[in-house]
């Protein structure tokens, strides 16, 4: 499947698809003032923009469809907080379409969906960044080759790397589905500076693709295998925000220790038998947060968000 970028000027660069594209070409460009042992160029800890990238789309059961967006944050350890407007906005019917605000490093893939109706026929949904004075974009498109199916999502997310001992695998990602998560509760939430806030998760899973770890470290996307749910800020800054018990990084860190499914040697957490996945979310300043969970079982991923105010 191929993937289409275009600059600010309207040039039109093809490549690869974009699940990989991106992440491979760019990261060629990092070159930085610390270097990592683990990586064979140096990066760049902050100071650097982000590229959005367009991922392809979903055909909806209605006949609509959804466009599909993530994004490469070329800094190493920064996480930008950009605000919805001018300098991250998506169109049309924007600037808000659900887009992130809060921008973990590197690649972070099918992100969010932007749903657009049956007869949009040849237009583009434009998704717009504008991050340490560079403005880049992405073009979601209609176009065939960027037809997404559940086995492209899969084969997208982790690259079907590492799991030549996983018996029967293709037969299981084919009959996987998505984790089903409900939030206990409202959607949107109050809480003071300072206070915790306990929210809750409910997650089901099909657990058609069997827990396997991280293979040992390669410079590539894969992630460990099976179930796995964490808690994590979408939009608004996570400096001040702490989680009990502390959440794995739901972002591609591969370093030892890191703590990520891309972390090598990682393995998903054992599941609590309810199904119930709570933290306690304390917020050291006030403002309007979305809090999402993500449930992803190596393959596919199932996202539900709650809107907290602080005061």
């Amino acid at each position: 499947m191929l993937a289409q970028v275009r600059t600010p000027s309207q040039k039109k660069v093809w490549g690869l698809a974009a699940a990989f594209v991106v992440t491979l070409a760019l990261t060629g460009l990092t070159v930085a003032s610390a270097q990592d042992p683990y990586y064979p160029q140096q990066q760049l800890p902050r100071g650097q923009n982000i590229a959005p990238a367009f991922e392809g789309w979903e055909e909806n059961p209605d006949g609509s469809f959804n466009m599909v967006f993530g994004y490469f944050n070329r800094n190493w350890e920064e996480q930008p907080v950009i605000p919805i407007g001018p300098n991250n906005s998506v169109e049309p019917g924007g600037p808000d379409q659900g887009q992130p605000t809060h921008f973990f490093p590197r690649r972070n893939k099918m992100v969010f969906r932007v749903p657009v109706p049956k007869d949009f026929g040849n237009k583009d949904v434009v998704w717009t960044l504008t991050v340490h004075g560079k403005t880049e974009r992405a073009y979601g498109t209609l176009k065939d080759d960027y037809k997404l199916d559940l086995r492209v999502l899969q084969t997208n997310t982790h690259m079907l790397l590492g799991v030549r001992d996983y018996k029967n695998f293709d037969e299981d990602m084919a009959a996987n589905k998505p984790p089903v998560v409900r939030v206990e509760g409202d959607a949107r939430r109050t809480v003071k500076v300072g206070e915790s806030l306990t929210l809750t998760a409910f997650v089901t899973d099909d657990n058609r693709l069997k827990a396997v770890k991280t293979p040992p470290f390669t410079d590539s996307d894969t992630s460990a295998i099976g179930l796995r749910v964490a808690w994590f800020i979408y939009r608004g800054s996570g400096d001040k925000v702490t989680f009990d018990p502390e959440q794995f990084k739901v972002y591609q860190d591969k370093r030892p220790n890191g703590n990520s499914p891309w972390t090598p040697g990682w393995m998903p957490p054992p599941l609590p038998a309810d199904g119930k996945f709570p933290v306690k979310v304390t917020f050291g300043e006030p403002g309007t947060y979305t809090v999402r969970v993500l449930a992803h079982d190596g393959g596919l991923d199932t996202a539900k968000d709650v809107t907290v105010i602080v005061n």
